[in-house]
C-alpha cells in the first residue's frame, strides 16, 4: 500500500516540482500551521499525486507515533481561498490496514474527484478500537477518539479550509467508530455510515469475540485496556456502545450494512480462485472461516441496532444483505451506495 514515487531525472526539476506542489496546498510551512486546542499540529506535508496529500501530525494523544492522514482535495481547491469545503472523514479497519487502505483497496479516489468536498483518510491504529483507552480507569492513552474527533477536524478546519459540514464512514472497527463517535458527539457529523462494523458492543458474546480477535492479532492488553472489564466496567462499555447511544443519533443521517449468514456471497472468490490467491488449503480455509464468522457476528449486531433505531423512530438506510464475507469487495460496493447520500447530507456538489 506504499504510494508510488516517481524519481525526477534532475535535482533542480525535482526541487521545483516540490516547491510548486507545496504552494498548491499551503502557502506557508507546515511547521507554521495553526495547532489544535491540545497542541496537536501538522509537522509535514507530502504530495502523493495530483490533488492528494499526506499530512504527518504530532499528537499528544498518540505519543508513540506520528500519525498521518491522506487528504483528497477537490478541483479548484486552494488554502488561500475564502471558501470552505464540506468534508468526509473515512476510517479504515482495526487489523492489517492503515490510513492508505481505502486508497489502495477501493476506487474512492474516483468518487472523491467528482465532488466539491475534502475527503480525509486519517490513521486509525491497528487494534486501537477507535476509542480513548480506559487502562483500568487511569486513562493515559492512546487516545484515538481525541485524535480523530478533536485534533484532526480542528487541524483541517484551521489550516485546510474544511467546514463544519462533516460526515464520517468506516469499515469494520472503523465503521463501529464512525457510529460510536456520532452517538458520543451528537450533531458533530451530519451523516455517519458503517460497513460491517459492530454496532451493539454490549450484546452478549461480543466482548469474548473481541478478546480473541485481539489475542490473535497481538494487540497488547486487548479489550480490557481499551474499554475495561466487560462486567466490572460495564458502564464504560455502555458509554461506547452505538446501541446504547442510539437516541443521540436522531437528526444524523445513517447508513449501516453487513452480511449475516457467514456464507460466501456473490462478490467472494470461488474456491479454486481462493486456493490460488491464498497460496494453499490452510490459508484458504482460514480466510473463509474467519471472514464468514466475523461477518456473521457483525451482522447480528447490525440487525440489533436497526431494530433499536426502528423502535426509536430514527431513520436509517440499512442494507443487511445475508451472504458475504468480511472483506473489501462488499465494502467497496456499500460505500458506492452510501456515497450520494453522504454528499447530499454535507452539501457537496457534483461536478
Amino acid at each position: 500500500m506504499q504510494p508510488t514515487v516517481q524519481r525526477a531525472t534532475r535535482a533542480a526539476g525535482a526541487l521545483a516540482a516540490a516547491l510548486l506542489g507545496a504552494a498548491a496546498l499551503c502557502p506557508a510551512s507546515a511547521h507554521a500551521a495553526v495547532p489544535a486546542d491540545n497542541g496537536a499540529k501538522v509537522i509535514a506535508e507530502q504530495k502523493v499525486r495530483d490533488r492528494v496529500w499526506d499530512l504527518t501530525i504530532s499528537s499528544p494523544s498518540l505519543t508513540f507515533t506520528k500519525p498521518k492522514a491522506r487528504v483528497f482535495t477537490p478541483a479548484g481547491y486552494s488554502k488561500r481561498s475564502k471558501k470552505r469545503w464540506p468534508v468526509l472523514y473515512v476510517y479504515g479497519g482495526g487489523t492489517g490496514g492503515d490510513y492508505r487502505g481505502w486508497d489502495a483497496m477501493t476506487d474512492i479516489k474516483d468518487y472523491a474527484a467528482r465532488y466539491d468536498a475534502l475527503v480525509v483518510l486519517p490513521e486509525g491504529g491497528v487494534g486501537g478500537g477507535f476509542t480513548n483507552w480506559y487502562n483500568g480507569g487511569a486513562g493515559g492513552g492512546p487516545n484515538w477518539e481525541t485524535f480523530l474527533v478533536g485534533e484532526v477536524p480542528q487541524l483541517l478546519e484551521r489550516n485546510y479550509r474544511a467546514s463544519a459540514s462533516r460526515a464520517v464512514m468506516g469499515i469494520s472497527s472503523g465503521g463501529q467508530g464512525a457510529i460510536t463517535f456520532a452517538g458520543r458527539h451528537p450533531g458533530f457529523f451530519r451523516y455517519a455510515a458503517s460497513f460491517s462494523g459492530i454496532l451493539h458492543l454490549t450484546q452478549p458474546g461480543i466482548s469474548t469475540v473481541l478478546t480473541f480477535t485481539d489475542l490473535a492479532n497481538g494487540v497488547p492488553g486487548g479489550v480490557e485496556k481499551k474499554w475495561g472489564d466487560p462486567v466490572a466496567d460495564r458502564t464504560n462499555w455502555m458509554w461506547h456502545d452505538p446501541y446504547v447511544l442510539a437516541q443521540n443519533l436522531r437528526g444524523t443521517g445513517l447508513y449501516v450494512s453487513a452480511g449475516t449468514t457467514g456464507r460466501p456471497g456473490p462478490l467472494d472468490a470461488k474456491w479454486e480462485e481462493l486456493l490460488e490467491e491464498q497460496g494453499g488449503l490452510g490459508e484458504a480455509l482460514e480466510w473463509r472461516i474467519v471472514g464468514g464468522y466475523s461477518e456473521a457476528v457483525v451482522g447480528s449486531t447490525v440487525r440489533s441496532m436497526v431494530r433499536r433505531l426502528d423502535a426509536l423512530g430514527i431513520p436509517v438506510t440499512a442494507h443487511v444483505y445475508g451472504d458475504g464475507l468480511h472483506n473489501w469487495a462488499y465494502w467497496n460496493r456499500e460505500f458506492h451506495l452510501a456515497w450520494p447520500l453522504i454528499m447530499k447530507a454535507i452539501g457537496a456538489k457534483r461536478y
